[in-house]
């Protein structure tokens, strides 16, 4: 469970991000702080994985909060939402070790997918005991499969694009849909079910109709186990 803390001034827009974390699974809302002060009381006061955490606070510029959170729980992560779109605000917010950084007004989509891809890395990190090369690459976005196929993809598949593809489908025990893809990297349907479609095309990847009890039946795809 991945338990998050709404910093926000403006309640409005708290709800707006509350409604869209209702959304998403192994999500616990451990409250809402309209001020950088209620924001590290409730840090404080409970255990907290993740902060969204807007710039312009009444008390506080979220920038500056980053360091007073980190002085109260080191472990907690932050993710950025605001209007601001000041190269220093967002180059500071960066450098401070921001997990991501979202631009208001926000969209679902690319909320969902940060979040989706929060508890990833989570569980990714959560999962190890010692860190290796390869799971830093995969973190930073460089392995060896995505930097060898940059110029062998075909038109229409992005190689950074492909390895978040793979990376959440090889996570996924009991397969993914082209929409909960298309979801989780911020894509539509379609856009995802190509990527999908490619991997099966190269053998990386396999998929099965699923019949549901309404509606017609869906492509669930899974990551191919290779036998030795």
């Amino acid at each position: 469970m991945i338990h998050v803390v709404i910093a926000e001034d403006d309640f409005r827009v708290a709800g707006i991000h509350e409604k869209f974390l209702t959304d998403i699974s192994e999500i616990n809302i451990v409250g809402k702080a309209l001020n950088g002060k209620d924001t590290l009381k409730l840090i404080q006061e409970e255990p907290v994985d993740l902060v969204l955490l807007d710039i312009y606070m009444p008390d506080v510029l979220g920038t500056e909060l980053i360091s007073d959170i980190r002085k109260v729980n080191a472990r907690t992560d932050i993710i950025m939402i605001s209007a601001a779109t000041e190269k220093e605000m967002i180059e500071q917010s960066i450098r401070n070790g921001i997990f991501d950084y979202i631009i208001k007004p926000v969209e679902m989509k690319r909320f969902i997918a940060t979040i989706e891809k929060y508890k990833q890395t989570k569980r990714s990190f959560d999962g190890k005991q010692e860190i290796d090369q390869s799971f830093l690459d995969a973190y930073f976005g460089y392995s060896n499969a995505g930097m060898a196929s940059v110029k062998q993809t075909p038109k229409g598949i992005d190689p950074l694009t492909l390895e978040k593809v793979r990376g959440y489908l090889a996570s996924g025990e009991g397969g993914i849909t082209a929409e909960e893809m298309g979801t989780r990297i911020g894509a539509s349907r379609t856009t995802a079910r190509r990527y999908l479609e490619y991997l099966i095309s190269v053998g990386e990847g396999t998929a099965e109709l699923e019949y549901g009890i309404v509606g017609r039946p869906e492509r669930r795809y899974r990551i191919r186990v290779k036998t030795s």
